[in-house]
């Protein structure tokens, strides 16, 4: 049986890391590499078992990649420290890895708590991401943001879900749509995209009814009312970014 090694990268995460290393508990390995926290981010880890390490931020995708190539196995489970691998997901993973697994990646669907119910509607869910690989045939990639694993081949599909707790309110979910999308002009900016008033115009009225008509947030009431609301407003940011990026690079 392959065995496993699951990597966390950490940032003053302290009031999320012991819940998530302990959900990693059926894992051969856990590995936390920090950035510098000014918390007990470490010495919680260091007090569940992990193994730790210390690295200055070099990026999401770098700072992973440095996270498997630390691992004692080839196959990994990359774990943000705001996510917990449920029994069912475990299991699952372990039934893929009871013999030589046919693919080199595996997308699990993660279902986030937020406003405090879990989401299974709008842009929220199912979310997939490959989480589960083989370093040996995948690796991390991207640039400011949605960083990924690409896989060599195609990749396989778990069906139990990944829990997210990504945010504390909405106020929190506020300020991260803020930092979010500012990278995501420069990211859309640096790739030779352009915005103008069309795009301010369409793009987030097309997000909202995506959200809650075809991803059916309708059926989470005022709770997915919301998202889908906010969710054009983080599209809506994303846009009025991009344009001033074009604005203020016209005038230098």
């Amino acid at each position: 049986m392959p065995r496993v090694t699951v990597t966390i990268i950490t940032l003053n995460e302290a009031a999320h890391i012991a819940d998530a290393i302990e959900s990693a508990a059926w894992a051969d390995e856990v590995i936390v590499v920090d950035s510098g926290s000014a918390d007990d981010t470490l010495a919680i880890a260091c007090a569940r078992g992990a193994r730790t390490e210390t690295r200055s931020w070099t990026g999401y995708v770098d700072q992973k990649n440095f996270a498997a190539g630390l691992a004692s196995n080839d196959w990994i489970f990359s774990l943000d420290a705001d996510e917990r691998i449920p029994a069912a997901l475990a299991s699952e993973i372990r039934s893929v890895l009871s013999s030589e697994p046919p693919h080199g990646g595996y997308r699990v669907p993660r279902v986030t708590h937020h406003l405090g119910q879990w989401i299974r509607t709008t842009d929220f869910y199912p979310d997939h991401q490959t989480r589960l690989y083989d370093r040996r045939r995948a690796k991390w990639h991207g640039r400011h943001v949605h960083e990924s694993v690409r896989v060599e081949g195609p990749s396989g599909a778990l069906t139990k879900e990944l829990e997210h707790y990504s945010y504390r309110n909405l106020s929190d979910h506020l300020d991260r749509i803020n930092a979010y999308s500012t990278l995501a002009a420069r990211q859309m900016y640096e790739s030779g995209r352009r915005a103008n008033a069309l795009h301010l115009l369409v793009h987030p009225p097309a997000a909202f009814l995506r959200n809650y008509i075809l991803r059916r947030g309708f059926l989470d009431g005022t709770v997915g009312l919301t998202l889908s609301i906010v969710n054009a407003y983080s599209v809506f940011l994303k846009f009025a970014k991009l344009w001033e990026l074009q604005r203020c690079s016209r005038s230098t």
